[in-house]
């Protein structure tokens, strides 16, 4: 992926100072990074953040050696890394330092564990009142759970998520299932950078900074978006039903003759050019297939009776099929089917990195298309304290005396 430097840039000039670790925090910071934001990664001197030895798999460094875990390239993109040990009062000063010349402060620590540095929100807004301080705990900032631990997976579970997920009981394989990727994590920083985004503007308009408090179970929670809502509105609730959907039918996965597909069928229309296409035209008749409501009520019959007619059919043929009359269908790719998709390459959506010491390295591009302000991608997840001197000197004022003296005492 070609330099993208000469690019406008819609977070240009903001600055973002990232005290976060694993996904859902450098997550929220990478997206502010592809937007052009100045965002300096804080780490720990001691080996930095987690995700650089969750693994294998490992990348490969430009020598052959051993690099970081994958995991670190998920959500590091564009971001510069100093490493500072804040548990030094050397260390935390400087930090305090680092964070007066701040627009955003992303971290994960939980509830208080920031104060005895004098690094909360309430002394960080004394030094800087208009930052936007976000915390990223499992659980939030009150409530009777908010200083236990909280994990993806964790959140998962007590968030209803995995209540919905997996195969019903009675069928092969029941029991409750995980998603496959943290989507509690990945939610969470999406909701904390939507609303430092919503502060950064309010912040234009007044002056005022804020603190914003992100948790994993509140954006479990809401993003329970129909589930929920059947639940809240109607007192039924939503169980396990494998592929099947609570509300469209036929919406699910069917076994052609070598292999599986994915059919979602929208509304009634779109059912009656299904049934023709597979060469079955008389199920859209049948009453009790005529409406979507209908099929939900006879869901089991429906299934037996596309099943048989879909497994006639090779699943190349059946896509083609139903492509042909406006249904959506789709195989079930796995992750290395996904990038050597036409689609997914022509949205050009891996980027081909090296990092300083000329590694390889590779992640997902920023999906929304921006037409004036388009993501950019100017450089690698960085190796551990690769900026410390270069962001000192510019964030801190630091002379090279004083990054050396900082250095020799061990506090980057």
């Amino acid at each position: 992926m070609a330099q993208q430097d000469q690019q406008p840039m819609a977070l240009a000039g903001v600055r973002v100072l990232d005290l976060s670790r694993i996904l859902a925090g450098p997550y929220a910071t990478q997206l502010f990074a592809d937007l052009g934001a100045d965002v300096v990664k804080v780490e720990n001197p001691d080996g930095g953040d987690d995700t650089r030895r969750w693994g294998p798999p490992f990348t490969t460094k430009a020598d052959g050696g051993r690099g970081d875990a994958a995991y670190f390239s998920a959500c590091n993109r564009n971001k510069r890394s100093i490493t500072v040990d804040f548990a030094s009062k050397a260390g935390a000063d400087l930090l305090r330092d680092l964070a007066a010349k701040a627009d955003i402060i992303v971290e994960n620590f939980r509830p208080g564990g920031l104060q005895k540095y004098g690094l909360d929100y309430a002394s960080i807004a004394a030094i800087n009142p208009g930052i936007i301080y976000c915390s990223i705990t499992g659980f939030g900032q009150t409530g009777p759970y908010a200083n236990r631990p909280g994990y993806d997976f964790l959140i998962q579970g007590m968030g209803g998520l995995m209540s919905i997920t997996g195969q019903p009981d009675g069928s092969p394989g029941a029991g409750p299932v995980k998603v496959g990727v943290a989507v509690c994590d990945l939610f969470t920083g999406l909701f904390t950078a939507n609303a430092a985004l919503a502060a950064l503007a309010y912040r234009n308009r007044t002056g005022k900074g804020q603190h914003i408090d992100c948790a994993l179970l509140d954006s479990q929670v809401a993003m329970l978006a129909n589930q929920s809502a059947n639940w809240l509105n109607a007192e039924f609730c939503p169980t396990r039903m494998g592929n099947h959907h609570p509300s469209v039918v036929p919406y699910t996965v069917y076994k052609a003759a070598d292999g599986f597909v994915i059919v979602a069928c929208g509304n009634d229309k779109q059912f009656i050019r299904l049934t023709a296409a597979l060469g079955v035209p008389a199920l859209a008749d049948d009453e009790a297939f005529i409406t979507n409501e209908a099929r939900i009520k006879n869901r089991d019959r429906l299934d037996t009776e596309l099943g048989d007619a879909i497994a006639a059919f090779d699943r190349e043929t059946v896509i083609r099929l139903l492509e042909q009359a406006g249904v959506s269908c789709g195989p079930i790719n796995d992750i290395a089917e996904v990038f050597d998709d036409p689609q997914v390459q022509a949205r050009g959506l891996r980027i081909d990195q090296r990092r300083s010491d000329n590694s390889p390295i590779s992640s997902n591009a920023f999906p929304a298309k921006l037409s004036e302000t388009p993501a950019h991608y100017h450089s690698a997840p960085p190796l551990l304290g690769e900026h410390n001197d270069e962001v000192l000197r510019q964030w801190a004022d630091l002379s090279d005396e004083a990054i050396a003296a900082l250095r020799s005492a061990k506090v980057i």
